[in-house]
């Protein structure tokens, strides 16, 4: 393996953070302990890890709708990120943003929102920000591949190479825009083909394969950091679960495909190749799953035993002059 043995344990051990909180939230979400919908990016682990570790923890990051991983992949604390989704004051908003405004200052997450393709122009304004100040801070920014058909992908890597922008753009092409598979909706089989118009590299990486992405990542990020500009990097992922769990069911996947992209499962090719490897032997994969194991646990009940903001919370950090409550 071609990464050194910490670093391997340390993308072994945030994939399996991912994946756990994840499906933690999941089960919360189905018990009616989470509001509103939950977009999970189980599948991507690879992808949002191997990414997110080419980066400085002073970096920026900005997610998309389906980011409960990414931060965790930057570096989050569990406990507020829990405590967030649960609607509660501890969590990193205040418990104001949700499941898809996740923002943790703390680690570069400047955050997600719901509007699919918003973050490309905030990624770009976040690197002029940093060339501006004389700085060699990256901004990496995730969007799917649907996000590749909105004006602003087209308008921010057009704008970030001509000013040659310190970000690398990086799309998690999961194969479907919601219930709408690419194939349909994109007119190049590569999505980083579409770099060329913009003079920028393009590169094309499996994104179950962890390592593979911190390279092709790393690559880029290397570049934007000596001032050459902006990269475009395609990850080919899946994601397991529905677009939202807030969906009724609905067939839109082939239940083959399904399954022949859960044989590629990041989690489990990565747990192999470490054991193959000799990186960790059965003991030392185990002492990763359960400390993370009991970091969930810990997290959910730091969550549970927060309180919720108070009704006037509602209004701050608002354009306008509070409304009084009346009881």
């Amino acid at each position: 393996m071609d990464v050194s043995r910490d670093l391997a344990s340390e993308m072994y051990r945030r994939m399996v953070r991912s994946r756990s909180f994840e499906l933690a939230a999941t089960e919360k979400l189905q018990a009616g302990e989470i509001p509103g919908g939950l977009h999970t990016s189980v599948g991507q682990e690879a992808s949002i890890v191997g990414a997110c570790l080419a980066l400085r923890t002073d970096d920026y990051m900005v997610g998309t709708h389906r980011s409960h991983g990414h931060p965790i992949g930057k570096g989050a604390r569990l406990d507020r990120l829990f405590a967030e989704l649960m609607g509660k004051a501890t969590g990193v908003n205040a418990g104001l943003g949700g499941s898809m405004h996740l923002s943790d200052f703390s680690v570069g997450s400047l955050g997600e929102t719901s509007i699919v393709g918003s973050g490309l122009p905030v990624a770009a304004g976040a690197a002029l920000g940093s060339k501006m100040q004389g700085s060699d801070r990256v901004t990496l920014c995730f969007f799917g591949d649907g996000a590749s058909n909105e004006g602003t992908f087209h308008e921010s890597l057009n704008l970030a190479a001509v000013w040659q922008l310190p970000v690398v753009y990086l799309c998690e092409n999961n194969g479907y825009g919601q219930l709408s598979a690419v194939s349909a909706m994109v007119s190049v089989p590569d999505i980083a083909t579409r770099a060329v118009a913009y003079g920028m590299p393009g590169v094309t990486v499996d994104g179950q394969d962890v390592v593979g992405v911190y390279h092709a990542v790393s690559a880029a990020v290397e570049r934007a950091r000596a001032g050459a500009g902006p990269s475009l990097v395609e990850t080919k992922t899946y994601r397991y679960h529905n677009h939202s769990f807030s969906l009724p069911p609905r067939p839109y996947r082939d239940e083959t495909e399904v399954e022949e992209w859960r044989q590629r499962d990041p989690v489990e090719l990565f747990r192999a190749r470490l054991l193959a490897d000799g990186i960790l032997d059965d003991a030392g994969v185990a002492a990763i799953e359960d400390a993370v194991g009991a970091e969930i646990a810990a997290a959910i009940a730091f969550a549970e035993s927060s309180p919720y903001p108070a009704a006037e919370a509602a209004f701050e950090h608002v354009f306008t002059n509070p409304i009084p409550i009346r009881r």
